[in-house]
């Protein structure tokens, strides 16, 4: 079977918009969801353990912590939506994610050495996050870039093991 390729690129048929969005959905969305939350996770756990259980306030730039709180306060005015989750972790990118990490490598690097390569893999998928979750069709380079940062989860996750960091979700 020949690759899908992108609606846009035919007429319209409602089908076309379905096949694409089932495609996205099988093969590259489900991946980045892992990857953001398990990244979430990450930090949770290594900061807590490097810095306490209330690391938010010592290890997160302020903007990020003010704009957490706006978003925590629009879903607040909103109850009948799910709920993003109970840490402010939950309320931040990708982007914010990376740069927590990069601030507070110091404190990854003696559990997981290759902090740095993992903040370029990250940064690598920083686009196709967009794409993606904007509703867009990745392109073959885009699902590799997420494919690839998907692949090295285990292996980050198998350092936090090795330095006796419990696994905590925020």
């Amino acid at each position: 079977m020949p690759p899908l390729r992108d609606f846009k690129e035919f007429a319209f048929l409602p089908r076309r918009v379905d096949r694409c969005g089932r495609n996205v959905g099988s093969t590259s969305y489900w991946k980045l969801y892992s990857i953001e939350n398990t990244v979430r996770v990450i930090i949770h756990s290594v900061l807590s353990k490097q810095i306490s259980k209330q690391w938010w306030g010592t290890a997160v730039n302020p903007t990020v912590a003010k704009e957490a709180q706006k978003r925590r306060a629009r879903h607040a005015a909103k109850p009948k939506h799910a709920n993003p989750g109970s840490h402010d972790i939950y309320l931040i990118n990708l982007f914010d994610l990376t740069e927590i990490l990069r601030v507070n490598s110091h404190l990854f690097v003696p559990i997981i050495p290759e902090t740095d390569q993992f903040l370029v893999v990250l940064e690598s998928i920083r686009m196709p996050r967009n794409i993606i979750g904007h509703m867009n069709f990745p392109n073959a380079y885009d699902r590799n870039a997420v494919d690839t940062a998907y692949k090295q989860l285990p292996t980050i996750l198998d350092r936090l093991t090795a330095g006796n960091v419990p696994i905590a979700i925020p």
